[in-house]
């Protein structure tokens, strides 16, 4: 669990503002690059920390039963103190990521007239892990494995999304915009659902609403980093910035595409899109 934890947090973090951006009007993506980089590290030394160095070396040797037993219980004193240090930092992580992503939310807002930032309600933690299980993390019962993504459909959930599809194909873009929001308040977390944000963020674009399909875009992208439609999210997130005039951000953006996804058919639309604004 602390593993996907950690592979989340680095995808996301690289898109997210800085948690003082709202502080500091003229601070963009770039400027915090060297942050981020500072970041990557740490986040390197706990994905070190998940991995095993060998064979284990807990030494529970003594000459009597009772010796033995005094030297499994510091073990354990000792490995539930490391693990409770891992959980706090990665907890940090998590914060931190999470408010970067507010933050990006509610610049877009900002952008976009007439939205009511009142609205914008709680970002949800990265890695949907409960609030509480993050600021007291506390040793416990080892905890089952983690259950593998949803990966079948709910009885109607894709004749609900192929209703959504045939409106927008037939640039019903008001009525698909609304399908598709409520497919993903229907279905959230399943196989479809990176689909549906990044559809929406199609019909929102047809409706002239360029910072409403940013906000599906990211959305889009933050539901599955690294899902067949990932490529696809982060790449017209990044033109959707652009045109809104964030330049700096978009740059940064359509860089991430090349970067994190050198195979994706979205790699030439990035460089393409980079191009047209100028990107350095």
């Amino acid at each position: 669990m602390m593993r996907n934890l950690v592979r989340s947090t680095v995808l996301v973090l690289a898109l997210a503002m800085p948690a003082h951006a709202q502080q500091s009007g003229d601070q963009t993506l770039a400027d915090i690059r060297q942050e981020l980089t500072v970041l990557y590290v740490e986040l390197q030394r706990l994905q070190r920390e998940l991995s095993t160095t060998g064979a284990p070396s807990t030494s529970v040797a003594g000459q009597t039963t009772l010796a033995r037993l005094d030297a499994i219980e510091a073990e354990l004193q000792r490995l539930t103190a490391k693990t409770e240090q891992l959980e706090f930092r990665v907890g940090s992580v998590v914060r931190d990521g999470t408010s970067r992503i507010g933050d990006l939310e509610f610049r877009l807002c900002e952008l976009e007239p007439g939205c009511d930032i009142a609205s914008l309600g709680e970002t949800p933690l990265l890695g949907g892990v409960a609030s509480a299980e993050v600021a007291t993390p506390s040793p416990g019962p080892v905890a089952p494995a983690p259950t593998a993504p949803v990966t079948e459909l709910a009885i109607g959930e894709q004749a609900d999304f192929d209703r959504a599809r045939a409106l927008l194909d037939a640039q019903d873009y008001q009525a698909a915009a609304q399908q598709f929001a409520t497919f993903a308040e229907t279905y959230p977390g399943g196989p479809l659902a990176a689909e549906a944000h990044l559809r929406r963020g199609e019909a929102l674009d047809g409706l002239g609403e360029p910072t409403q399909a940013a906000r599906a875009y990211l959305e889009a992208f933050s539901s599955d980093q690294t899902g067949p439609f990932a490529p696809e999210a982060l790449y017209r997130l990044g033109e959707k910035l652009g045109a809104l005039g964030q330049t700096q951000e978009a740059c940064v953006t359509l860089g991430e595409v090349v970067a994190r996804f050198p195979q994706a058919p979205a790699v030439g639309l990035a460089l393409e899109a980079s191009n047209r604004i100028g990107c350095p």
